[in-house]
């Protein structure tokens, strides 16, 4: 089954690029970085095997995939400032997130938010998400973008140059890094089940 979808993406993913070149590697880049699960791991290293071949440049590629970056994480942070903040501000009881919580993220993100977003951009799995958060907490823009770019474009750089080193093995990345996906997804939703069990039972026991 994995085989088949990432057989799908590759189709995808070599029809974007082979008709937008470095405009497709942004365009599919700023997909992945937009909440949209359309895997960076098998993104640049086919833009990598592109500069083995001589359609493209290694930096330029690198530059193009961090740059499409930032433009689909504009959009995953206005979701999080204006649509997913409000929810939160209204709804979030319903999912065990207070007012408290709210501002403890606030908190964060104004003081740490840069080596979150930056250090998130290096994370298979996190790097597709850390941008809702961090709008959710309505980290200071300028910052989020200067940080987003400067972590996504070393991944787009390590991904290519394996796929140009590569060549025409350059599926092989996809393969090895779903290995890593399904290890920080797990310990993801281990994280989310044990937030969400202590602030059940806290609640309980403020009931009581």
């Amino acid at each position: 089954m994995t085989e088949k979808i990432l057989g799908v993406l590759f189709l995808f993913i070599k029809s974007v690029i082979a008709a937008g070149g470095y405009g497709g590697v942004a365009f599919l880049m700023a997909i992945e970085s937009a909440c949209i699960p359309l895997p960076s791991e098998l993104i640049m290293p086919f833009a990598g095997y592109l500069v083995n071949e001589g359609t493209l440049k290694l930096l330029w590629v690198a530059t193009a995939g961090a740059i499409g970056c930032n433009f689909g994480s504009l959009i995953a942070y206005e979701i999080g400032c204006y649509g997913g903040r409000p929810l939160v501000e209204k709804y979030g009881r319903w999912i065990l997130l207070s007012r408290h919580e709210l501002e403890w993220a606030d908190r964060f993100f104004n003081r740490w938010g840069y080596l979150a977003v930056f250090v998130g951009r290096l994370l298979p799995v996190i790097r597709t998400f850390i941008a809702l958060p961090a709008g959710i907490a309505r980290m200071p823009r300028v910052r989020f973008h200067l940080y987003t770019f400067l972590g996504s474009w070393p991944w787009c750089l390590a991904l290519a140059y394996a796929g140009m080193k590569l060549g025409e093995n350059w599926r092989q990345l996809g393969k090895y890094f779903h290995k890593f996906d399904v290890v920080i997804l797990t310990v993801l939703i281990a994280g989310f089940v044990w937030f969400a069990w202590t602030h059940w039972q806290n609640r309980m026991r403020a009931a009581e």
